[in-house]
């Protein structure tokens, strides 16, 4: 039997390969596994979260999430496991209602399944979005202004958080850069999450698109609480498990 007391390289390595295989690890159940105490996992954590290998969370660590790709990437990246998650977020939508999309590779895809004839209000902070939603011809399209950051593909700062702050949404579609049992969901740049955070604030129902590669994945700055997020619309390749002591409500695309 291996005695990992013995062997720190051996037992981080092992540590690391469960975090690639399944974006999170517990302290308490690792120290179980190896036969070592929770204060030698929380060391090796540390070591790992050093070398930038992993992302320290209370009882445990995930994954460290991937430096965010430009959004002219993303549009073209998984696309088929997308597809079911972008047409599911469309059936959602009420007609009649005043919705909020935000920029997001999956809800670009989600506008080609929004029916023309629906009557809505649609408010959006990405160009690419408006630009996709602008030969409607029932209700209304909104977009705000601001200056874009190229790599969320959408308009931030001061002017866009004022603007959005004169509206309230009955929907709201956002983006996910991270979502985590319990970091909740997160935002890879401040000026996101900042302005994730005011439409949280106007909207009565928030519903959030994920894709396996956004699960157990935390992001430097934090948005919201899962108890804060209505319905979180997945792809049937993403994991649920951990989040089975949340109250988050989960409904995969098919």
């Amino acid at each position: 039997m291996t005695d990992y007391n013995a062997l720190p390289e051996q037992r981080q390595a092992l540590i690391h390969q469960m975090l690639i295989d399944t974006g999170r690890v517990i302290g308490v159940d690792v120290a179980r596994q190896l036969g070592v105490s929770e204060h030698t996992i929380r060391r090796d954590l540390q070591e790992l979260a050093r070398k930038g290998l992993c992302k320290k969370v209370y009882g445990g660590a995930v994954s460290q999430l991937k430096q965010s790709a430009s959004f002219e990437t993303r549009v073209a990246e998984n696309v088929e496991e997308k597809e079911p998650v972008a047409r599911r977020c469309a059936q959602m939508i009420k007609p009649g209602s005043c919705i909020f999309i935000d920029s997001g590779s999956t809800y670009l895809l989600m506008v080609n399944f929004i029916p023309h004839e629906m009557e809505l209000t649609i408010v959006t902070n990405s160009p690419q979005i408006a630009a996709a939603l602008s030969s409607r011809k029932s209700g209304e399209l909104i977009m705000l202004g601001g200056k874009v950051n190229p790599l969320v593909g959408s308009a931030l700062g001061s002017e866009t958080v004022n603007q959005l702050r004169n509206m309230l949404f009955d929907q709201a579609f956002i983006g996910v850069c991270g979502l985590d049992p319990q970091a909740g969901l997160s935002a890879a740049y401040y000026d996101d999450a900042c302005f994730k955070k005011e439409v949280f604030n106007q909207s009565n129902e928030v519903i959030a698109a994920v894709t396996a590669d956004k699960i157990s994945q935390v992001a430097r700055y934090k948005v919201a609480g899962c108890e804060e997020i209505d319905i979180v619309v997945a792809s049937t390749q993403t994991p649920t498990h951990s989040f089975r002591h949340t109250s988050l409500r989960f409904e995969v695309a098919e």
